[in-house]
């Protein structure tokens, strides 16, 4: 009886391990195969469908697949990262996205999560990584590579919702204007040009919002943005 029930219970461990579905895509095949294989030997995950482009990533769920996260390369053929992010959150905004690319500058990382995108890996990380930045984003938060700025979840306290209006609620017009702008592509030589303020008085207002918000970058304000509803993506 005791046996029977050891064996039942490792069935179900079975069952349960691979707890996260990928659809994964680049237009790089050996690549492609290369990180499935790596992916599929970690516990909590498994390809169920790999992409040449972001239009067979827009197929394979409308076909159906039910995936938990789509980790794809940002530059592809007929519809990049970019546009892919943007279609995958309209049409399951419950995926989450992962970006993998070679470029990690931050006016792409603001771009990312404008588009939805959680997660923002460089190519060359370690697959100890890979496997926590995929665990970080199935549990519902951002992450972003080390090689490129700290994982964004360590920018933010945790804060229940009922702060979020009142932290809101304690910036000024000037500086949600100002937060908002840091949320585009914009230069901050055009946020004071738009502001018709001075670069130094930009910097100013930048620095004393990253200590304001417990940030640590433009991304992380773009982050804040977000979570407290300041712009929408």
């Amino acid at each position: 009886m005791i046996l029977a029930h050891k064996l039942k219970y490792k069935y179900h461990r079975m069952k349960t391990t691979k707890a996260y579905k990928i659809i994964l895509a680049d237009d790089h095949i050996l690549l492609r195969d290369a990180l499935a294989k790596l992916i599929d030997g970690f516990n909590e995950f498994m390809v169920i469908a790999k992409a040449a482009d972001g239009s067979e990533v827009i197929k394979a769920i409308e076909d159906g697949k039910q995936a938990d996260i789509v980790l794809m390369d940002l530059n592809m053929p007929k519809m990049d990262g970019y546009e892919t992010a943007k279609l995958v959150a309209k049409l399951s905004p419950q995926i989450k996205i992962v970006i993998l690319t070679m470029y990690d500058s931050e006016i792409a990382l603001i771009r990312l999560l404008q588009a939805g995108v959680h997660g923002f890996l460089k190519k060359d990380i370690d697959p100890s990584e890979l496997q926590n930045a995929l665990l970080t984003v199935a549990a519902g938060e951002y992450y972003y590579s080390n090689h490129t700025t700290v994982k964004l979840a360590s920018l933010f306290k945790k804060k229940s919702d009922s702060h979020f209006d009142l932290e809101k609620a304690l910036l000024n017009e000037t500086e949600i204007e100002f937060l908002k702008l840091a949320c585009t592509d914009m230069t901050y030589k055009e946020i004071a040009q738009a502001m018709f303020m001075t670069p130094r008085h930009i910097d100013n207002y930048r620095d004393h919002l990253f200590t304001k918000l417990e940030v640590k970058s433009r991304v992380g304000l773009a982050i804040y943005a977000v979570k407290h509803g300041i712009i929408t993506i």
